[in-house]
């Protein structure tokens, strides 16, 4: 025996109203989850219960309902029963007693089985109903319930009729002679249009008004569940076996799309409250499965998007229904009965626009947005192109202080690769390291001797023993040109070679509340009085370094002892990378300092500084050619001071873009700092110097732009761009203006005045100039600023004459070509908005977009 069918049907006039039927029909109510809410209800989801209202046991054999689409307090039922008959029934006394449509019993003819039961959407009194074959009666029947007799009525239970038996009634249209009909549908914007499937082989799509013959037809098997979507009767939707096939009224030969599935479609719905959206069910399924059909015009084939959903548990779901007004909302029940009220969250297209506003589709009229200025969002997002918009505001990266724009940023690594870009650029500008001839600020591989593809050097350095300043403790020093450049660049010494004093720096990181980095250094300067004071000191702030301080005192040269044992064991226990630094410089035991050129949390800079004091010439170029590959591969920046702010710092700065997307940082470190002629051979410079400037184009920020242009462009002026040649000739007539004004001193003495620079004609063809549409002067005056050897400037004594004021200057429409004087423009379209030369009907004003802008008044001094 087969299990029961069980269905599930929203009311179409009720939002908070649904019935399920198998073999008893159950009305339910929907209501929000409240602290009330009782057990007994029917949890549909997280926000919503059901109340059970009524139920209806007394129909048998039900094979199909509908529910009457027109508005009412109450709920009827259309039902379609196993013999034939469609019962009119509701639950309880209703508004439909006293309409007489309670306990009508529609049949036919000849007992067969009803497969589908549809009220008219317009004309709420037609009912069709689809029926199986007989060879002498018809397959679909359309009924007006209103001209039924009320004697042939079967009234419930409380409605009492004394009238007798009358003959059958007939139905108003009937067709479809000794055919079967699968299923049917009305069309919601023609509601005296059927279309239905019939024989299992066509669909029909019949007027009522004249049945007799079929508007259209197409042959096919998928006549099952036919579905005209509500937005649009040009969508019809049917199914057969695992195959759903899309229909177009238009072109209805064929279908528009097949869709195959993996299983046996059950049952497909058109989504009432979202265009294109069709949802199907299969058998022995949990999911929904959704096809979102886009129309195309320049296709023949319209594209699916298809996803699946799965409402609540993991149960068969036998049925479904689309609420017929909220959004995206369906209803299903599974084959135990459990029943599940789902949302389907729509596919998003999400749009960032440049500003950084964020734009999302939410439903079908809704654009949802974060907008850049939304402090709770934007405030807690750590995103580098917020970083980068916030420093292009502030200036970074423009300053003319190379240091002042590590003051902009917190990133410790790019704060102090702009303060070494700084002390490189002192140290070259004071003689004390010569430029590279590839790099404006070369770095220790540089300075050391290293080139590019090799760690070989022709380093020779020199071997000296140095006492330690407070006690009878030697060091072995290695001393060369080359690595004091290298120590002035790690910032150790001073712009005067001759002198070691290491004072100066400590003092300044002591300023700065950095007493572990500058007692540390001064260790590595052998200078262990001056590092036990700034310990001393900084206990002040940081109470365990007076600890340290009192360790460090005791130092000695034993290579065995208390000391160096306690050291070397409690080394490891310290916190702060230079403190373990320091006690592991005091307690080693050969000359390989490993502790210290591997202890990753100390500066770079501090380690290269330390390695060129105490490594040999060797061991020196092997441990600058392996931290420059590791700090090449890990992206740091801080390397930049290894490899100079040149084609060796390429790698480097590519690392550290794909690492951290800051491509503001390479870019203006490439424009400030790297030789104008790399920039223009290399692609990748390039293209980082131009991803940035689109970048600010995009933000609108249009003087931050302009700013680095000019930076970008300050080695060489950019070439003029914008030429006045004669509209007959072609010739340029500002090259000719620029040569007269060359030279000329000879004509300020014979007394030429400034007006004879006036040109009314070419001085090639000698054609006249355009005219003003205006004052019909013709043109010519130069309207640019004099330079140093032009005859006005030299005449009034002064660099910054212009030849002309900008009300003179000519101005013209892009559209139609005429104009004039910007003074005179300026006057006539303050009263106008067409051109002002008689005949041309160009609207130029309209045209103008800054027109449409408020005015910015000049300030006159």
């Amino acid at each position: 025996m087969s299990t029961p069918r069980l269905e599930v049907q929203w009311s179409p006039v009720h939002p908070d109203r649904f019935i399920t039927w198998g073999t008893e029909i159950f009305l339910y109510e929907t209501v929000e989850i409240k602290e009330e809410t009782k057990a007994s209800c029917v949890f549909l989801s997280d926000n919503t219960v059901a109340h059970l209202l009524a139920s209806n046991s007394n129909h048998h054999y039900v094979k199909c309902v509908d529910i009457y689409p027109h508005p009412q307090p109450d709920v009827l039922l259309a039902i379609g029963q196993a013999n034939g008959k469609v019962v009119l029934t509701s639950f309880g006394s209703s508004v439909f007693d006293n309409m007489g449509l309670t306990g009508i019993e529609i049949g036919p003819r000849h007992a067969r089985q009803c497969n589908s039961v549809a009220w008219n959407p317009s004309d709420g009194h037609l009912l069709a109903s689809a029926l199986d074959k007989h060879r002498a009666d018809h397959a679909v029947q359309v009924w007006d319930v209103q001209k039924y007799p009320i004697q042939q009525r079967q009234f419930p239970t409380h409605f009492v009729s004394s009238q007798p038996s009358a003959e059958y009634s007939r139905p108003v249209v009937e067709f479809g002679l000794a055919d079967v009909a699968h299923s049917l549908a009305w069309f919601k914007e023609n509601p005296r249009i059927l279309v239905v499937g019939v024989n299992n082989k066509q669909l029909r799509i019949v007027d009522i008004r004249d049945p007799t013959k079929s508007m259209s037809s197409s042959p096919t098997k998928a006549v099952f569940d036919l579905t005209v979507a509500s937005y649009n009767d040009n969508m019809i939707a049917s199914h057969v076996d695992n195959h759903i096939a899309v229909w177009d009224f238009r072109t209805f030969e064929k279908p528009v799309l097949t869709l195959v599935q993996n299983r046996t479609v059950s049952k497909v719905l058109w989504c009432p409250t979202r265009h294109n959206l069709l949802g199907s069910l299969q058998h022995d399924s949990s999911a929904i499965y959704l096809h979102d059909i886009q129309q195309s015009v320049d296709e023949t084939e319209p594209s699916v998007l298809e996803r699946s959903v799965q409402p609540g548990s993991a149960s068969l779901l036998t049925s479904f229904s689309w609420h017929p007004t909220h959004e995206n909302r369906l209803l299903t029940i599974a084959l135990t009965g459990v029943l599940t009220d789902y949302s389907v969250f729509e596919r998003m297209t999400l749009n960032w626009s440049p500003c950084s506003h964020v734009v999302w589709t939410f439903g079908r009229r809704t654009l949802k947005m974060i907008s850049e200025k939304d402090e709770n969002v934007y405030s807690q997002l750590d995103d580098v192109s917020v970083l980068i918009k916030e420093r292009a505001l502030s200036g970074y990266g423009l300053k003319p202080d190379l240091a002042q724009n590590g003051d902009l940023v917190t990133d410790e690594a790019l704060k102090n690769v702009w303060q070494w870009l700084h002390l490189s650029k002192s140290l070259v500008e004071q003689g004390a390291i010569s430029p590279h001839a590839t790099s404006k600020h070369p770095g220790i591989r540089c300075v050391i001797g290293l080139d590019s593809l090799s760690n070989s050097s022709t380093l020779r350095s020199e071997l000296t023993v140095q006492l330690w300043s407070d006690c009878q403790v030697s060091a072995k020093i290695y001393r060369s040109t080359e690595r004091e450049k290298a120590l002035q660049l790690c910032g150790w010494r001073s712009y005067d070679v001759s002198s070691n004093n290491i004072a100066t720096f400590v003092m300044q990181l002591e300023g700065k509340g950095a007493f572990s980095r500058a007692a540390t250094i001064a260790i590595f300067n052998l200078k262990l009085r001056l590092a036990v004071d700034i310990l001393n000191r900084g206990a002040v702030s940081v109470p365990h370094l007076n600890i340290v301080a009192m360790a460090v005192s005791g130092f000695s040269d034993s290579k065995s002892g208390m000391w160096r044992e306690l050291c070397t064991s409690s080394m490891l226990q310290l916190s702060d990378p230079y403190l373990r630094a320091m006690f592991a410089f005091l307690t080693s035991e050969s000359d390989s300092y490993d502790g210290v050129l591997t202890e990753q949390g100390i500066l770079v800079s501090d380690r290269v500084a330390f390695a060129c004091m105490f490594l040999n010439d060797s061991r020196l170029c092997d441990y600058l050619g392996t931290l420059t590959s590791w700090i090449i591969e890990e992206g740091n920046l801080s390397g930049l001071f290894l490899t100079g702010a040149g084609v060796d710092a390429i790698p480097l700065l590519q690392c550290y873009l794909d690492v951290t997307g800051d491509v503001q940082s390479v870019s203006l470190i490439t424009v400030r700092s790297f030789p104008p002629e790399l920039i223009q051979e290399n692609l990748h410079l390039q293209n980082w110097i131009q991803c940035y400037r689109n970048l600010l184009d995009s933000w609108r920020l249009w003087n931050q732009r302009a700013l680095f242009d000019i930076s970008l462009n300050a080695s060489k002026p950019p070439p003029q761009q914008v030429f006045v040649s004669c509209n007959f000739c072609g010739k340029s007539i500002s090259a000719y203006m620029q040569g007269l004004t060359r030279g000329r001193g000879p004509f300020v003495r014979l007394g030429v005045t400034p007006n004879k620079l006036k040109i009314t004609c070419c001085p090639n063809c000698r054609k006249p100039q355009p005219r003003c549409a205006i004052c019909l002067v013709n043109m010519g005056t130069a309207s640019c600023y004099s330079g140093p050897n032009s005859l006005l400037a030299v005449s009034n004594n002064k660099f910054d004459s212009k030849l002309s004021e900008f009300s003179s200057w000519f101005t013209w429409c892009q559209t139609c070509r005429h104009g004039g004087h910007a003074l005179h423009m300026t006057q006539w379209f303050k009263d106008h908005l067409e051109c002002p030369v008689t005949a041309c009907t160009c609207r130029c004003f309209s045209l103008d977009a800054a027109s449409r802008m408020n005015s910015i008044h000049p300030v006159v001094s």
